[in-house]
């Protein structure tokens, strides 16, 4: 593998909040910090080139705006230009984990919603890396118009469309009913288990009770197939502690499907974000590499650096990422 990565004056967008997270861990620990956006731009930055550049698009409270420059200010790659104020919104969010990787969520502020205008200045990005974390955050009307204005690759974390917000700010999974109106405008759709369930649900109906539970895993190469028909390029299912599974088109058209291992953490510091930085690699792996098994193994790592510590100082550059994936898989593709 190569162990440089050459500065090609790339752009990368990246679409959602940056969350004022108020967060108690499984382990009691309790600790304030902001997240999604800032995740995802960081570990861009991380593997992405001198000469590349990192725009992440958000609204976000007056208040919270000077920390969060002040967070992703020393990145020499990120432009600021579109972190927003002027509306005052942004979200605002009590996470309480009852264990590592399950947690309830109450929302007390609302980001204004991404809306086409507010991508004009970033419509010629090589790619999209959306992150929403609520239904409305990243409308399908704005993806439609990077579809039809832009040529980078977009890749959507289904978060978003699958969560909804509930009386008293409670967060709730929702069923992605809507979901084949925007599958034509996305490249790359990431998704766990839990929100694969609320994205299936073939006709005629089934069990009402069955709905919006952790889809089974069989039922994945049924649901990839569905979104890879109406335009999707590839679907990656995470998979916590058996890394994730990928699905695209192989050369005879049929629906491959790759499981990918995870890579291990030593020691789990903070899972918070962990989807969030596998959006960021898998975005870099695909527009690096032009592969997609080699993005879901820049998703891996990106994720397992997340989790290994509570900071932005945990996302490695690219020649130790790089060095990081070919210990756990052996040599892959090179630039």
């Amino acid at each position: 593998m190569t162990s440089t990565n050459p500065a090609t004056g790339r752009k990368v967008a990246v679409l959602g909040p940056i969350p004022r997270d108020h967060i108690t861990t499984h382990r009691g620990e309790v600790f304030d910090k902001y997240g999604c956006v800032l995740y995802t731009t960081a570990a861009l930055a991380a593997l992405l080139g001198d000469d590349d550049v990192v725009v992440p698009v958000v609204h976000v409270r007056e208040r919270d705006r000077e920390p969060i420059e002040a967070l992703l200010g020393h990145l020499g790659n990120v432009d600021l230009s579109l972190v927003r104020s002027h509306t005052d919104r942004g979200d605002v969010i009590d996470l309480t984990y009852v264990d590592q990787n399950v947690r309830n969520e109450r929302q007390s502020g609302f980001m204004h919603p991404i809306v086409p205008g507010d991508v004009e200045e970033v419509v010629d990005a090589d790619a999209f890396v959306c992150v929403p974390i609520t239904d409305y955050e990243v409308p399908a009307t704005t993806l439609a118009y990077l579809k039809t204005h832009g040529t980078g690759t977009i890749l959507l974390d289904a978060h978003g469309p699958c969560v909804s917000l509930a009386p008293r700010g409670v967060r709730t999974k929702r069923l992605w009913i809507d979901r084949d109106a925007w599958l034509p405008n996305i490249d790359i759709l990431k998704m766990n288990l839990e929100e694969a369930g609320c994205t299936w649900f073939p006709p005629p109906g089934g069990d009402p009770d069955a709905i919006g539970r952790p889809l089974d895993r069989e039922q994945l190469p049924e649901l990839a197939a569905h979104c890879i028909d109406r335009g999707v390029q590839a679907v990656c299912v995470t998979l916590d502690e058996d890394g994730c599974a990928l699905y695209f088109p192989g050369p005879d058209g049929s629906v491959e499907e790759h499981l990918v291992p995870r890579i291990p953490v030593e020691h789990v510091v903070d899972t918070t974000g962990c989807g969030d930085s596998f959006a960021a690699g898998m975005a870099f792996g695909h527009l690096q590499f032009g592969d997609f098994v080699t993005a879901a193994y820049y998703g891996n790592a990106m994720g397992a650096q997340r989790a290994s510590g509570s900071d932005l100082s945990v996302y490695l550059p690219f020649d130790r990422t790089a060095k990081q994936i070919e210990d756990a898989y052996g040599p892959v593709a090179t630039a």
